[in-house]
């Protein structure tokens, strides 16, 4: 490896994958914030909304994993500095787009189209910073990547609470992005991309995934054990309010509140879970902690102690913190992949995993709910546990990746 193009954990690359996370999180997490206000400004009812944001976040869910196989493959094939650059620019216009919409399918589309753009932002910037940075010190850059950039969505709660103007939400959110290609100019490409750019070997092939047991395992483990961070954002907190309301009835949760003390958490765990792996010398053990972490937040969640508001919002922080890992998780999925695959490893892994939550509503809502009958805390206790399940066997087939030397190259030559 040519270590004298490595950098430092203050250096520019890390600051500006730190920089676009914050504005990645913020674009993602403002519709959840501003999604009452803004559906019922363009036309929705109180009889309609649920079915009018639930089209919406599709429509941005799908833009997400589109995009993360499109800037995955580009990320390989073209560079990761490409991939930056062309998504900020994507989703920075969508956000200008978003702000002007008149009715619920412009919303959409334009939700489509920023979900496309940010879904190319985390997998480039943690693979440029992966690359770049020393090995001993990876867990601890993504960390601050990760831990820096999830404050965005703190950031959006506020915004929106001090400006209460949905548009102009938007509007920030459009020339913050803007001002992150001004900064993103001076960075430097990856070493490892540029030295393999001349390789006769595939880069960014979406399909090598798939043309090996080995690979195909690998690839799909990295999915599932992101699981519970979307499944705890997307349902418990995301409904915190209904979940309080069938758990101790007089309420007054505001979600939106519930989501920023949670992201709160999820930023300090992911500022945290760096230098816990780096205690330990080994990504899996520190995940674990967090798993754990992460069931015993659970099991406060449905437990008769989270009984007023003051509890459910501590509870909301501590299972936040709980799911501080999505850094480790994301690290994880760069460094298990050689670097003609790494951008498209790192790109559509995080993405597979938001694009996910539509299943995992889908046992909650639609199956154990609408069909089966099932009240909200049952349905919430049993999507919980088989996301759990799911993820501690993915968990135990997962290899450890803390020491791996990330320069070499993937095969596309299919392998036993």
């Amino acid at each position: 490896m040519n270590t004298n193009k490595q950098i430092g954990l203050l250096s520019l690359p890390v600051f500006v994958a730190a920089l676009g996370y914050f504005v990645d999180v913020y674009d993602l997490l403002l519709f959840t914030i501003v999604r009452q206000t803004s559906v019922m400004s363009i036309g929705s009812t109180a009889e309609t909304i649920i079915v009018d944001s639930a089209h919406i976040i599709n429509w941005q869910m799908s833009g997400l994993l589109i995009g993360g196989i499109l800037w995955g493959v580009l990320g390989d094939k073209k560079g990761r500095l490409k991939v930056l650059f062309g998504s900020i620019l994507l989703y920075s216009v969508a956000n200008i787009l978003t702000s002007f919409v008149q009715n619920v399918d412009q919303y959409a589309y334009c939700r489509f189209i920023g979900g496309i753009g940010l879904a190319g932002e985390l997998g480039a910037g943690i693979t440029l910073v992966s690359e770049m940075l020393p090995k001993h010190k990876r867990g601890i850059g993504t960390s601050m990547v990760a831990g820096i950039g999830l404050f965005g969505a703190v950031f959006a709660y506020f915004t929106f609470k001090y400006t209460n103007d949905w548009r102009l939400c938007y509007q920030i959110g459009g020339v913050l992005g803007f001002f992150l290609l001004i900064l993103r100019v001076k960075v430097a490409e990856s070493f490892m991309f540029e030295s393999v750019k001349l390789s006769k070997l595939a880069k960014g092939n979406f399909f090598m995934f798939f043309q090996n047991k080995k690979r195909f395992v690998k690839y799909i483990t990295a999915i599932l054990i992101g699981l519970p961070t979307w499944f705890v954002i997307g349902v418990l907190i995301n409904y915190s309010n209904k979940f309080a309301s069938s758990l101790y009835e007089i309420n007054l949760i505001d979600s939106g509140r519930s989501i920023m003390l949670a992201y709160v958490g999820i930023a300090t765990g992911d500022l945290l879970i760096g230098y816990v792996s780096q205690y330990f010398k080994s990504r899996k053990k520190a995940l674990l902690l967090f798993y754990i972490l992460n069931i015993i937040g659970m099991i406060l969640f449905f437990s008769p102690f989270n009984n007023n508001d003051g509890r459910m919002y501590l509870i909301c922080a501590f299972l936040g913190f709980s799911t501080g890992y999505w850094a480790i998780f994301n690290q994880m999925a760069a460094e298990q992949f050689g670097t003609n695959l790494r951008a498209t490893a790192a790109t559509t892994i995080p993405n597979m995993v938001r694009g996910a939550l539509p299943l995992i509503n889908f046992l909650f809502l639609d199956i154990l709910q609408k069909k089966l009958g099932w009240d909200i805390v049952q349905s919430g206790m049993f999507t919980g546990a088989i996301v759990m399940v799911i993820t501690l066997v993915a968990y135990f087939f997962t290899e450890e990746t803390y020491h791996k030397d990330l320069d070499y190259m993937e095969h596309d030559n299919p392998l036993p």
